[in-house]
């Protein structure tokens, strides 16, 4: 029994720490452990790190893991590419090992064991595709495209010239100083990818999010299935009720299927565990990037919006503090005027209310089905595109 709190145990510990690395910044877990824990992982724990290494190997260890931070970090390099394929690897064989000699089974036909090999192989070739491909790289012979095709709103955007590329830069791109180059439509920089997520490549992306986190959805039902296939075939409930007096009901059956499941089958348990938490934050990622996509803006947008709004907010509060303050004034020096009712000044407003509101104008949102053609068909792969470049040429 002591086994099955062990591996309960193990489950909620796994989930606790991929939800806080993964999503701890998010503004609904301000506050919280989760917040707490993920800013542990991802800054306080390394930083701690990088002390105790420096107390123990001196000034020479330190720089030799901030050289290595470097090359993980801040160039591209195919650590997490490898990562990616070691784990989808690793778990479709302990998935083989474990769950296919039961396949056919119950509630599964034997389809299921080449299926699930030709879904691994669709994500493996969505992975390549997001990973290789251009992400719609900035070029001295596209700029010219890049720029009537993307123009600039005077808002967030405004002409510029690239100061590390010394090209016109076009709105909504970025420099990515990782990859060190210009891409256009710059979403982020996706290291499990080692590339950039931009104008040509999104597509790509948001095919593979959805595509995992039905590969993981498909995995965690299809291990059911079989676990089902299997208390069905070994007659479990009939032993429970029959041979042992257990009433047959739900409530008194579930403890004891449980820990009958644990027992025989802990490997597929762990493995429906992980697969189900991992589809939920899959399916977060697509959901937050599709919306993203179905509004035309980007997440490297999304900050520069945040800036934007909260720079007109402070300027609007401090207009409305000037007003105040110049009403407070007047009406000290304004000694001749007769006194205002109480009634009246009661309802009246205060200067601080009137802050104009701050409304997002994006000119790009062309509509949810232009939107998404957008993305689905790049700009950049247009024939009007191909025109403009041999006109320009």
């Amino acid at each position: 029994m002591a086994v099955h709190w062990v591996l309960i145990c193990h489950g909620l510990v796994t989930l606790t720490v991929v939800v806080s690395f993964l999503c701890g910044q998010w503004p609904i877990f301000q506050g919280t452990p989760i917040s707490s824990i993920h800013r542990f992982i991802t800054f306080g724990a390394y930083q701690y790190f990088l002390k105790f290494v420096g107390a123990v190997f001196g000034d020479k260890g330190t720089n030799l893991i901030l050289s290595v931070e470097y090359y993980c970090c801040d160039r591209p390099n195919p650590i997490l590419q490898i990562i990616y394929l070691a784990i989808i690897g690793t778990i479709y064989c302990i998935i083989a090992k474990t769950s296919f000699s039961y396949i056919p089974g119950y509630y599964l036909s034997g389809i299921h064991r080449y299926a699930s090999m030709l879904a691994v192989g669709i994500g493996i070739l969505l992975f390549i595709l997001t990973s290789f491909s251009d992400p719609g790289t900035v070029k001295a012979e596209n700029v010219s495209q890049y720029l009537s095709a993307y123009p600039y709103d005077n808002i967030i955007y405004t002409e510029k010239e690239c100061s590390t590329c010394k090209l016109p830069k076009p709105a909504r791109s970025k420099h990515c100083s990782i990859c060190n180059r210009c891409v256009a439509r710059f979403d982020h920089h996706c290291g499990w990818m080692n590339n950039c997520i931009g104008e040509r490549n999104t597509r790509y992306f948001l095919a593979f999010l959805l595509w995992h986190f039905l590969l993981c959805v498909y995995g965690t039902i299809a291990i059911g299935l079989v676990l089902a296939g299997q208390l069905k075939e070994l007659r479990v409930i009939y032993i429970l009720t029959v041979y042992y007096g257990v009433d047959n009901s739900f409530g008194s059956l579930a403890p004891y299927i449980v820990q009958w499941l644990l027992g025989s089958y802990n490997t597929q348990i762990l493995l429906m565990v992980f697969m189900a938490i991992v589809s939920l934050l899959l399916a977060g990622f697509f959901v937050y990037h599709a919306n993203l996509c179905l509004t035309n803006t980007t997440t490297n947008e999304t900050f520069k919006w945040q800036d934007y709004i909260s720079w007109r907010k402070k300027l609007s509060e401090a207009r409305a503090s000037t007003a105040a303050l110049k009403a407070s004034i007047s009406g000290v020096n304004g000694e001749g005027k007769p006194p205002e009712s109480k009634c009246r000044s009661f309802f009246r407003r205060s200067p601080l209310e009137d802050t104009e509101a701050v409304i997002k104008n994006n000119v790009y949102d062309k509509g949810f089905f232009l939107n998404f053609y957008e993305v689905i068909f790049p700009v950049s792969t247009r024939a009007s595109f191909l025109q403009t470049k041999s006109k320009s040429g």
